[in-house]
This record gives C-alpha cells, sequence and structure tokens, in this order.
C-alpha cells in the first residue's frame, strides 16, 4: 500500500524535536501496528501537494490546529483538491481536522462544538459494519483534542461511530472515504502535554478530568487496521 499523508499543521515548537510532526506521528502508528505501508508526507499548509495523486493507494488528512469552516486560502485550496479527489476516485481518510474537513468539504458541515472542548481518552460505539470492517467489538477508545465537531454527514455518508458527546464521531461514504474524530496516532504522553499546553483554553476542570481517563488503554492501533483493510477494500 501507499499513502500520501496531507499534513495540515506544524506543531508547537517545545514539541517538534520529540514528536516531528502528525505525518510521522501516522507512520509510527502504521509500523508499530505491523502494517506494511509506504508512505510519503506533503505539508498542505505550505502549497505541498502529491505531483502524481494517482500513484497513491489513498491519501490521509491529518489534524490540525484550525477550524476545517474556517476561509483561510490554504483550507479553500484543500478543499477543492479533496473534491477533485474524490471525483476522481480516489480513497480518502480524515483524522480529526481531517474528519471534520472531509465532512466540510463534500456538502456537509462542521463547526464549534456547542458542549465545548473534547478531550482525553473516549469510549465509542460502532453503529454500523460495512464489509472491510471486521472487528466483533462494540466499541472503542481513542484519544480527543477538539473543540469542533461534524454536525452534518454529507449526501451518502453511513455514520460509523458515536457516543454521547460526540454523535458524528466517524463516518464513511461508501468505499472512498473513512473519517474518524479521535486520534489513533496519538500517543499518551503526547495527548498528556498537549492537553497541559491548552489548559488555559480548556479549563484546570476538565484537564484533570481528562489526563485521569489515560489510565484507560486506547485502540490506536486497532483503528489503524481498520483503515489499512479499508484501503484494501
Amino acid at each position: 500500500m501507499k499513502l500520501a499523508i496531507l499534513q495540515t499543521d506544524v506543531l508547537h515548537p517545545e514539541f517538534l524535536a520529540q514528536y516531528q510532526g502528525y505525518g510521522r506521528m501516522f507512520q509510527e502508528l502504521f509500523a508499530n501496528a505491523g502494517i506494511a505501508l509506504e508512505s510519503e508526507i506533503f505539508s498542505v499548509i505550505d502549497g505541498c501537494y502529491p505531483p502524481q495523486p494517482e500513484a497513491f493507494d489513498a491519501m490521509l488528512i491529518t489534524g490540525s490546529k484550525a477550524d476545517a469552516f474556517s476561509d483561510l486560502p490554504w483550507i479553500n485550496t484543500l478543499s477543492a483538491y479533496l473534491r477533485q479527489r474524490y471525483a476522481a476516485g480516489q480513497k480518502l481518510l480524515g483524522i480529526c481536522f481531517g474528519h471534520q474537513l472531509l465532512a466540510h468539504a463534500l456538502g456537509g458541515r462542521a463547526q464549534r462544538a456547542v458542549n465545548g472542548w473534547g478531550v482525553g481518552v473516549m469510549d465509542y460505539q460502532w453503529r454500523s459494519q460495512p464489509q472491510w470492517l471486521r472487528t466483533a467489538d462494540a466499541d472503542f477508545r481513542l484519544i480527543c483534542s477538539h473543540r469542533d465537531q461534524v454536525t452534518q454527514l454529507p449526501e451518502g455518508a453511513t455514520l460509523l461511530a458515536s457516543n454521547d458527546f460526540c454523535p458524528i464521531a466517524a463516518f464513511h461514504i461508501g468505499k472512498l472515504v473513512l473519517a474518524f474524530q479521535g486520534h489513533p496516532e496519538f500517543s499518551p504522553e503526547y495527548g498528556k502535554a498537549l492537553l497541559q499546553k491548552r489548559n488555559g483554553d480548556i479549563g484546570e476542570q476538565k484537564v484533570q478530568q481528562a489526563l485521569a481517563s489515560y489510565q484507560q488503554p486506547n485502540d490506536g492501533l486497532a483503528i489503524a487496521a481498520v483503515m489499512a483493510d479499508f484501503i484494501q477494500a
């Protein structure tokens, strides 16, 4: 498999040396899951896109501090690009910001969540089971860090997972689009560090509750396998 990772953010300076970037986190995730996958990272915030998109089996849009519904030029350019790749039949995957941007760009809606920040390790429930989703588990856990949510699915999309806090936590469109609100690529260490970095925005009480949630394991490796199955479907 060959994956183009469309990187949509630069980490806070204090995190760069240890974590490098979201693209690198995904490369490590797939490697740790034992998935044979060749990938290349493209910094789309700097206007860098795959010169031969058809050479890739899929494209993955990473998380970002930006709002998927904003009018920033690079987001408008990326949205148009994703619509073009979708029309061409390219498989597209999105995580957090990528999840929201795919929904928004393809005719759904993403906006600021009325219930505020979603942080820590959350439980999600599967709501449908397409043929390529081979898990027998009723639910899964992922690290999350978001204050925006998808509030309306694009036409033709199927709800894949949800919980009470995030009613549209994952969706797919046939065999072309797969998106998750949670972060399978986050390590607990990075998730905790980011939480503390955002303490002033999130609030001390919610940060402490989220930190306590890290006592639970997360299913990032299992979701990596789900993404790999989707690419091969």
